[in-house]
């Protein structure tokens, strides 16, 4: 069961009480406007803060204080939702009745997560230089990962063309120039502005009582002087005008990206339906895309459906020869047709079904599974917990399958070919 607290202005906190686990897991974040202005600083701050502290100033000695806290562990965390980023840390600590006997664990913890966040080194009016440019030098090469990785390329740069009206066109890391032009004056006082002004969840996941939870936060927070403002709520996808886009590269497979748009969000009611539809269309193996255009056809190495959910975006993604994106376009909007007038069979929404309820039922299996699910439905306005999400994925009729289908339209495409195609 989640409960809610606010601790302070603008300090929510959301515990999900269980005994279960030897480990516990805390997730803290501050929400942000996503905008290209932040998006590089809000990913970079949270890899500086675990670069050192006061007390343990260097990565040995932060491994030592984790260490001593029997092998706890504190990691980045950067995600979007929607119109809005979120940057902060993950902590992972073994549960306060496996420690010696009155040590109160889950303190010490929370101490020592104080002074990442708080009593982090400075010189210049910045944060120290190395912490930075290390950090800065990480990130580009995150970037440029994805670039590497021709399928997510294809994806991210259509996205970009389908939101440039929108936030949710802006890159979660930022751009490359946008990570360069970054000082460690400039980081800082991004951060103290932050610390200030964001709207802050906390979830936490453990044995502990959710009084006890809220006290540990009223304590972390208690010196901070704060002024925040409120978020702008989600909304709409702004579209931009449709295009197909089309890159040549040094490739030895195409890559096509097909972008749909539909009104259905993970705030609507219809939001079961639509991700289940979304599974038969191109969930997995048992998919209408994978059967007909991969299988019977032999028309692309790899096909699938991508749901964003924040924004009501559908993106199919296939790898194919150069020659057939008319072919494999065609036929993708052919199986959709079908899912429009209600060909779906009975194997089709059994086997997408039980997908989707088999990954709701490994939620509970660990704490770290429970922040990201409970987060992710926070952030992005479901309301549905993995019990209610279930029973609404199996509610779902042929008919809800039809009247999803019919809500996508066909928005832009990208196509990544050969340099001599």
């Amino acid at each position: 069961m989640l409960t809610h607290s606010e601790i302070f202005p603008g300090i929510h906190l959301r515990c999900v009480q269980d005994r279960r686990f030897k480990h516990s897991a805390l997730s803290l974040q501050y929400i942000r406007p996503m905008c290209r202005e932040e998006a590089a600083m809000n990913a970079l701050i949270p890899s500086v803060l675990l670069r050192g502290c006061k007390s343990a100033p260097d990565l040995r000695q932060i491994t030592q204080r984790l260490d001593d806290l029997y092998g706890a562990a504190v990691s980045p965390i950067s995600r979007r939702a929607g119109d809005w980023q979120t940057t902060g840390l993950y902590l992972s600590l073994m549960d306060d009745r496996f420690a010696r006997e009155g040590e109160a664990l889950t303190e010490q913890a929370m101490d020592f997560l104080k002074e990442l966040l708080f009593a982090y080194p400075e010189e210049n009016g910045g944060f120290l230089p190395e912490f930075v440019e290390g950090e800065k030098i990480n990130q580009i090469y995150a970037i440029e990962a994805e670039f590497n990785d021709k399928r997510a390329y294809c994806a991210q740069q259509l996205l970009k063309n389908m939101c440039r009206e929108d936030s949710f066109g802006v890159p979660r890391m930022g751009e490359r120039e946008d990570v360069e032009a970054i000082t460690p004056q400039s980081l800082l006082s991004h951060y103290r502005r932050l610390r200030r002004e964001s709207q802050i969840e906390i979830l936490y996941v453990g044995s502990a009582a959710p009084e006890r939870m809220a006290g540990l936060v009223r304590k972390l927070f208690a010196e901070e002087d704060r002024a925040p403002l409120p978020l702008p709520a989600q909304s709409c996808l702004r579209l931009s005008k449709a295009a197909d886009l089309s890159e040549r590269m040094e490739l030895t497979q195409g890559k096509l990206c097909m972008g749909f748009v539909t009104p259905v969000t993970a705030k609507d009611p219809g939001f079961p339906a639509m991700q289940l539809l979304c599974a038969v269309f191109g969930g997995d193996v048992t998919s209408k895309l994978f059967r007909n255009i991969r299988e019977k056809q032999s028309l692309c190495y790899s096909i699938g459906a991508g749901y964003y959910s924040a924004k009501g975006i559908v993106l199919v993604s296939a790898g194919i020869d150069f020659d057939r994106e008319a072919h494999v376009r065609e036929e993708v909007l052919r199986q959709l047709d079908a899912c429009r007038r209600g060909e779906i069979t009975e194997e089709e929404l059994t086997a997408a079904r039980a997908s989707l309820i088999s990954a709701l039922e490994s939620v509970p299996d660990s704490p770290g599974a429970l922040e990201s699910y409970y987060s992710s439905m926070v952030l992005g306005g479901s309301g549905l917990d993995p019990q209610a999400h279930r029973k609404a994925l199996e509610a779902v009729t042929p008919e809800d399958l039809t009247r999803a289908a019919d809500s996508l339209t066909p928005h832009s495409t990208c196509f990544l070919k050969g340099v001599s195609q």
